[in-house]
């Protein structure tokens, strides 16, 4: 749950079963916020796609995004908000846990958000979690603020970004095929089109569940590409937001 609960939640749905969906159901009976679920068809790695039919429905001014291998600490949002800011997108980070420790998790539905400092300090130095960035706040400052396009530290699985501006860049390219930085393609158009990144570190970190790895077959591929619109200075994508909204297989569902 969070502190701040002026938000709604749009589950975009990279094609799960129905055993999934109806655990979706269940968790948004329980919410008590507005809940969308957006499904369509499994046909391989298609985040762009998905996220972009998810910022489809909703109906906020301002979009977080945030990955379903992700558990947001209790002040997610509110963080979020203190860090939003026009002519900016706010790009945050993960705390890594262990396999072990995701498994319990998991398995014993012991919870990771609202636990301690001393907590984490214990599960920092047993090797379960990465970092404690998950709960240490620091305030807005200028270092935040990063002009030029870095790629290093690029997660859109922790990521806000004003509604204008995800239309304007015309969303996630969905011409990435396959995992593998469809991310930095957003980030870097971002920066093309005058946007400044401001990193959310120390702030509105999630923890990150262990799993096995997506296959990278085309991360090389779409890491060219990558480079290549760095020289290019290109701000739309191949195939992007606008372009999917006209695409059958979408589902969509008001629960909660």
């Amino acid at each position: 749950m969070q502190n701040d609960r002026d938000f709604e939640v749009i589950v975009a749905d990279d094609g799960s079963n129905d055993a999934h969906q109806t655990a979706i159901a269940s968790a948004a009976a329980r919410l008590g916020l507005p809940v969308t679920h957006v499904w369509h068809p499994d046909v391989g790695f298609t985040a762009a796609c998905i996220r972009n039919k998810g910022v489809s429905v909703a109906s906020g001014d301002y979009i977080v995004l945030l990955d379903g291998d992700c558990v947001p600490e209790v002040d997610f949002i509110g963080q979020h908000r203190k860090l939003m800011e026009r002519a900016c997108f706010v790009n945050g980070s993960r705390v890594l846990l262990s396999q072990e420790m995701t498994k319990s998790s998991v398995a014993d539905q012991i919870p990771l958000s609202g636990r301690s400092m001393a907590f984490w300090l214990g599960k920092r130095l047993s090797g379960d979690a990465s970092k404690l960035g998950g709960k240490f706040r620091f305030p807005d400052f200028s270092l935040r603020k990063q002009k030029n396009f870095v790629w290093k530290g690029i997660r859109s699985c922790n990521m806000g970004v004003w509604r204008e501006t995800y239309q304007a860049v015309n969303g996630f390219d969905e011409s990435f095929v396959g995992w593998g930085h469809e991310d930095a393609d957003f980030v870097l158009r971002m920066h093309n089109a005058g946007l400044t990144r401001k990193n959310g570190y120390w702030a509105t970190e999630v923890f990150h569940l262990w799993h096995a790895e997506s296959s990278r077959g085309h991360e090389s591929v779409n890491a060219q590409k990558v480079r290549e619109r760095m020289l290019s200075g290109q701000i739309l994508p191949t195939s992007g937001y606008r372009e999917s909204l006209g695409r059958p297989g979408m589902v969509v569902k008001k629960l909660g």
